[in-house]
């Protein structure tokens, strides 16, 4: 056996210790946000398969997006929100782009988000 004899150093447990500390609070922080994009792009989905989508004006469509992502606590706004119309007028698809910002001690991290729906 070599190096020493008492097994691993103290220093590298609570640096182990810290390091695993430190990306759950990252996680704890940041998943929420996550969860909340899956309702979202889920949310979407499904207004692409409605019906009564293909009859809304895109003006409708972007409020009833930004509703949602209100409710859900994202940060998107009506510029945020993409339609795509086939030429019968049809929606093609529905693009949402947002970014939100997360301030941790000297860093903050920007999750970018792209949930969408519809035949690409």
């Amino acid at each position: 056996m070599t190096g020493n004899a008492k097994g691993v150093a103290g220093w590298r447990i609570v640096a182990a210790v810290a390091i695993l500390g430190i990306l759950a609070f990252v996680l704890a922080v940041c998943s929420p946000y996550y969860f909340r994009n899956m309702k979202l792009q889920s949310f979407v989905a499904g207004l692409t398969r409605g019906a009564e989508v293909h009859q809304q004006s895109d003006t409708g469509i972007r409020s009833t997006v930004v509703e949602k992502a209100e409710q859900l606590g994202l940060p998107v706004v009506a510029d945020n929100v993409r339609i795509t119309r086939e030429q019968d007028g049809t929606v093609k698809k529905i693009d949402v782009r947002y970014m939100v910002p997360i301030d941790f001690p000297g860093y903050t991290v920007k999750l970018h988000f792209y949930p969408g729906a519809g035949s690409r």
